[in-house]
């Protein structure tokens, strides 16, 4: 197909701008409308678009100024969910930013909703552009073709850094009720999502959370978990805003016949038992030499990553089948990372079925705050 879809980009902060870039990229896709409360937000990133797309205080003023067929949500977390059924029931095509929202009720219901509008022919996905790396499928594909074996265990590491500034920047950051929680929900949700779509979601989950090198924040900047799986797996998720100076993330993947490993979303190991070439003959294999790590990284690469996710939802539109990143996986990892704030509060493991389904939905997550502690 080669008509046109017209986009609405709702939030036209750092991440929209970051959707524009991608959409002014992809020849079927073209912004018609922006939305944000904040005239000067909206003006800014309209000045970036040619030609200029129309600029509205609300979705439903945008949505009557013309014929929209795709929002893209990049709203703060805690407004998703309401944009995202108004979307639905305009009858347009949803794309919405990671996370789902920062409420596991609220996402939970959204996603009975996103079924309906499936089953009404409407593509809903959301935001996890890391699963389209090449890297990452790659490795995700030889998992699912068992060249890997059981899986057996996976470790799970994003040492990142952010100062003090970057949570004062805004005052939804550092938020429950606006960024639904700190490293694990804002920064490692992508790194949860990888990890459930290569070892499917948790049976049980462990965690501690802790406030080690910010104030005036709510959440927290570091998490430990330790995730069992059906068949016996287990992992290990560290998610952190409190490493400086911030190194890459790296996702190890171990099983009976063979490991993978990804380096700053490229691919570093690479070995499998039903090969006969050494483990450095196989990573280079199994993906082209741009993606294997180490390989200079292209200076525009957080827009192509997003740029991938957009070519896989026109591609589903035009084909009308699911994306590759639908509402459903996003309610789970939304129920993982939650899973990980109950656990860490209730000082106990947890099932996560339980979390999912709402059993700990009156748990009110709470960090150990080590600052204070220090002071004191």
């Amino acid at each position: 197909m080669t008509d046109l879809i017209n986009v609405a980009i709702v939030g036209s902060g750092i991440i929209g701008g970051n959707h524009a870039d991608a959409i002014l990229r992809h020849p079927r896709l073209r912004i018609v409308a922006l939305v944000d409360a904040l005239d000067a937000a909206n003006a800014a990133l309209a000045a970036r678009i040619d030609p200029a797309p129309s600029c509205h205080r609300t979705l439903g003023d945008a949505l009557a100024s013309q014929q929209v067929d795709l929002v893209a949500i990049c709203t703060p977390s805690g407004l998703h969910v309401e944009a995202a059924e108004q979307t639905l029931r305009a009858g347009a095509h949803l794309l919405v930013e990671k996370p789902l929202d920062v409420s596991l009720p609220k996402a939970r219901a959204f996603a009975k909703v996103a079924q309906e509008a499936e089953n009404r022919g409407l593509v809903c996905a959301v935001v996890s552009q890391h699963r389209f790396d090449p890297a990452m499928v790659a490795v995700q594909r030889a998992a699912a073709a068992g060249r890997l074996g059981r899986l057996t265990s996976a470790v799970v590491s994003m040492p990142w850094w952010r100062d003090q500034a970057y949570y004062d920047s805004a005052d939804w950051r550092g938020t429950w009720e606006f960024d639904g929680g700190g490293a694990v929900a804002n920064q490692g949700i992508h790194l949860v999502d990888q990890m459930l779509a290569l070892l499917g979601p948790p049976v049980e989950v462990t965690a501690r959370t802790a406030r080690v090198a910010h104030e005036r924040i709510e959440v927290e900047d570091l998490a430990v978990a330790t995730l069992r799986f059906a068949g016996g797996a287990l992992a290990v998720l560290h998610a952190s805003t409190s490493a400086y100076p911030g190194l890459p993330v790296r996702l190890q993947l171990h099983g009976t016949r063979g490991s993978a490993v990804l380096h700053e979303d490229q691919l570093e190991y690479f070995c499998s038992a039903d090969s006969s070439l050494p483990a450095a003959a196989q990573t280079r294999e199994l993906v082209a030499a741009e993606d294997l790590y180490g390989a200079p990284k292209p200076a525009d690469g957080f827009v192509l990553g997003h740029l991938r996710q957009y070519q896989d939802l026109v591609e589903a539109i035009d084909e009308r089948r699911p994306p590759g990143v639908r509402v459903a996986d996003g309610l789970l990892a939304l129920a993982t990372v939650r899973a990980v704030y109950v656990a860490a509060t209730l000082g106990r493991p947890v099932l996560f079925d339980q979390v999912l389904d709402g059993v700990h939905d009156d748990v009110r997550p709470s960090v150990t705050d080590v600052i204070e502690e220090e002071q004191a």
